[in-house]
């Protein structure tokens, strides 16, 4: 199943190869370019379509989630910063130890989005929770969205590691502005989900669905959503455990 998204990551991804090469002497656009070929890596693959899924469910039943999409990218932001500060600051045996706690984060990505799933279904009922998925509770959504990031962000597979680690440390470590270059490449990671809500605000697609057809259908949608979240969180398990 690895070998599988790696293929389709090789397809998608080489274009976007193509541009960094020709932009490397240009680190902040090289960054954000990386960052797009890290969201076609097969360890965010899943990630971002669960996240898509999610937040595009919300934003057609409610209003479009530029809130918890923003968090969502500001906890990957904080992930990717924080890792090439220490990286910068430590030196590569950090950088080597951290390879021995990627594997087992990256592993809990797949039953947390059919857990997800499960909720939106209802049949799960979690009293106790960041009410990710609750359109009410914008501070409480944008915290789960923040979590759901930086869970995601640690999720690394050798793909992502090279990108970040071998390709992108030694731009940060070698260019005077570097610090800034990891939030790029956050950035970057998180296009595919910005772009699908930017989507659904161009088509003025948000609540509309719900303002005609009423409940039933915002009922249906969400259902549709959370098998959705169920299918990526079992494919994901079953290629990384």
């Amino acid at each position: 199943m690895y070998e599988f998204f790696s293929n389709i990551n090789h397809l998608l991804s080489e274009p976007f190869l193509n541009v960094f090469y020709q932009v490397e002497s240009f680190p902040l656009i090289a960054a954000f370019v990386l960052g797009l070929v890290g969201a076609l890596a097969p360890c965010q693959f899943t990630g971002n379509l669960g996240a898509i899924t999610l937040y595009g469910n919300r934003s057609i039943q409610d209003q479009i989630a530029w809130k918890e999409a923003f968090f969502f990218t500001l906890g990957k932001i904080t992930v990717f910063s924080v890792l090439g500060v220490l990286v910068w600051v430590l030196g590569s045996e950090f950088q080597q130890s951290l390879t021995l706690y990627f594997p087992w984060v990256r592993k809990l990505i797949g039953p947390m989005l059919i857990l997800i799933g499960f909720f939106m279904i209802g049949w799960l009922t979690i009293r106790w929770n960041f009410n990710i998925l609750k359109p009410p509770e914008r501070k409480k959504g944008s915290l789960g969205a923040f979590l759901m990031g930086v869970s995601f962000s640690l999720g690394f597979c050798p793909t992502m590691f090279i990108l970040f680690f071998v390709t992108l440390i030694p731009m940060v470590v070698s260019t005077s502005y570097g610090v800034v270059l990891p939030g790029i490449f956050a950035i970057g990671t998180s296009l595919p989900l910005l772009l699908a809500l930017l989507v659904i605000w161009y088509f003025d697609l948000s609540g509309k669905v719900i303002k005609k057809k009423g409940r039933k259908v915002g009922h249906y949608v969400q259902r549709i959503a959370g098998l959705i979240m169920i299918v990526l969180g079992t494919v994901d398990t079953i290629t990384y455990w």
